[in-house]
């Protein structure tokens, strides 16, 4: 029986090049069934009322993460688009950022491979968790974004650099404060305020890192496939895989090792 398979397009993602329409085409000459979300259209929820076996997103990591979660509760393979300004997950697990094209030929048949994801509650994410100036930064950019104001980042970013508000975190039971909190699924390269690459995503743990300063010069990190957070706030402002988030305190953040079926071209199964 031949499988199911559904592409998910955020056209407002990429940068045109190739187009949304483009995708679309080459998608459907695979015969892949494709989607493109309107506006204000979730992901998520297209994908869960899917009957796909083989469920595809292009777009950013954001959306990725969304589809993901639902391709974790159907039991469904996840096809990974990069479609996004950053595609952060699409470059760790091995595709090329600059060919969305190329990356549709894991829909026709190509090799498996099983990664971990995070779960802060009940959400999926692919790549991590911050809370505190990046976070923050997120969030005003969204802010920014909608009222259609140009130079949205170098607004919140401005924001954020005059904010002096440290979270006063509990982490496992250990207490520190921090302007910044981040914690991945698998271990990055950290850098400054640089999110690096990951070696691995079949660590089966998550990372924890926390830092006094806005732009940190020293990060103390930790590790466990468990984290539970609390705060002084009963919500607190979120990023999860770059979109805003608003999460309720406390917290738990846990690893789910190798949950993930991922299909890869050819080639890229390594």
């Amino acid at each position: 029986m031949k499988s199911q398979r559904l592409l998910i397009v955020n056209p407002r993602s990429g940068d045109d090049s190739p187009s949304a329409d483009e995708l679309v085409a080459e998608a459907e000459r695979l015969g892949v069934e494709t989607h493109v979300l309107g506006r204000g259209e979730s992901p998520g929820e297209v994908a869960e009322a899917s009957g796909a076996d083989i469920l595809g997103m292009a777009g950013g990591d954001g959306s990725l993460g969304a589809v993901a979660g639902v391709a974790l509760e159907k039991g469904a393979a996840f096809v990974c688009i990069p479609f996004g300004t950053r595609n952060h997950f699409a470059r760790d697990v091995g595709l090329d950022r600059d060919d969305p094209i190329g990356s549709l030929a894991a829909f026709e048949g190509a090799a498996e491979r099983q990664v971990d994801v995070g779960r802060v509650g009940d959400r999926v994410f692919l790549n991590n968790v911050s809370l505190g100036v990046y976070a923050g930064l997120v969030h005003r950019r969204e802010r920014h974004r909608r009222r259609g104001e140009a130079l949205a980042r170098a607004r919140g970013l401005l924001a954020v650099a005059r904010h002096r508000h440290r979270l006063h975190a509990r982490v496992n039971d250990e207490q520190f404060a921090a302007r910044v909190i981040f914690v991945g699924n698998n271990r990055y390269e950290l850098s400054l305020f640089t999110v690096g690459e990951r070696e691995r995503l079949d660590e089966g743990c998550l990372h924890l890192w926390s830092a006094q300063g806005v732009l940190p010069t020293a990060w103390e990190e930790r590790t466990a496939d468990h984290f539970r957070v609390d705060l002084d706030n009963a919500h607190v402002r979120a990023a999860v895989d770059g979109e805003p988030v608003l999460l309720e305190t406390p917290f738990e953040l846990r690893s789910e090792p190798r949950a993930l079926r991922v299909l890869l071209p050819p080639g890229r199964e390594d």
